[in-house]
């Protein structure tokens, strides 16, 4: 449990308590400029001897939350250097000299390692910029298959009963607006848009609702119709044949298709060139979960 609050505290999104963020007002350059000559090695904070450089902070910085990237630099900064600090006292409060560390840091600083390299390599390969030569030959395989279907745009009013709903359809015949009486009387959320359902095919409805929609023609009211949800009036507002996306539509998904298919390739090339074997076996599966071993 004590590891548990440490590692939690440790990870803590609560960067900057009141007393920090006055801290970093405070120390506010008044001339951004005079303070331009810094590098990696640059020290923001020494603690017990060791020193805490901007290298640090910026490693640290790159693991943050995507929400925690949008704080102030005056917010991050001061946070972000306390927070080095205090982890510091509390690692030097187990062990100043890292050939002493206890067997479970060393085992998590080898696999941190291995992952932050690996990291390297993906990053890079999700990256990549990618042709729009291949772009255009992958989207030309996706869609050479593609088979046309009808779709359908409708509007509907959807009421509790069947009385309601014939009260209603009468209303309609009679000369009123389907759009305003759906606003004024249906039950679901479709009503403050006049009813509109907007483009479907076939499957996307319950099949008695989709059902009624294909034999009806284009402007056609219909009803009352019964689903599991109540009782519907439908209005066909107009069919078309559905269509591919377009190759801009497209384009995101596939190039990050076509990134993850490098990285993929690359990983295989690695793995084909390495002298790898598997010995996990000789191993009881429950070992994964005896701690004892890291004592």
């Amino acid at each position: 449990m004590r590891n548990l609050l440490i590692a939690g505290l440790l990870a803590s999104a609560a960067l900057v308590p009141g007393a920090y963020a006055q801290d970093a007002e405070a120390a506010k350059p008044a001339d951004a400029a005079k303070t331009a000559n810094y590098d990696v090695n640059t020290v923001v904070a020494t603690v017990n001897g060791t020193d805490i450089t901007l290298g640090n902070v910026v490693a640290m910085r790159e693991r943050l939350p995507a929400q925690y990237q949008q704080l102030p630099d005056e917010t991050l900064m001061s946070g972000l250097v306390q927070q080095l600090a205090d982890q510091l006292v509390l690692a030097d409060s187990v062990s100043a000299n890292p050939d002493e560390d206890p067997l479970a840091v060393k085992l998590q600083l080898e696999n941190d390692r291995r992952a932050a390299l690996a990291n390297i390599v993906a990053d890079k390969a999700m990256s990549a910029p990618v042709s729009d030569e291949a772009v255009k030959a992958a989207y030309d395989e996706q869609v050479k298959d593609f088979q046309p279907a009808p779709e359908y745009d409708a509007s509907h009013i959807l009421v509790k009963t069947e009385d309601e709903a014939k009260k209603l359809l009468d209303d309609i015949n009679g000369g009123a607006d389907f759009a305003q009486v759906a606003k004024d009387n249906s039950t679901d959320g479709s009503a403050q848009q006049g009813g509109e359902l907007g483009w479907f095919g076939k499957g996307q409805m319950v099949p008695e609702f989709e059902t009624a929609v294909v034999d009806m023609k284009k402007g056609e009211v219909s009803g009352p119709i019964q689903t599991q949800f109540g009782w519907h009036l439908i209005k066909l507002n107009d069919t078309r044949e559905s269509s591919p996306p377009s190759l801009e539509e497209s384009r995101p998904q596939i190039e990050q298709q076509l990134r993850q298919k490098a990285f993929q390739d690359q990983l295989e090339k690695l793995r084909a060139a390495a002298n790898i074997e598997i010995k996990a076996a000789a191993v009881p599966a429950a070992a994964i979960r005896d701690n004892d071993l890291l004592n």
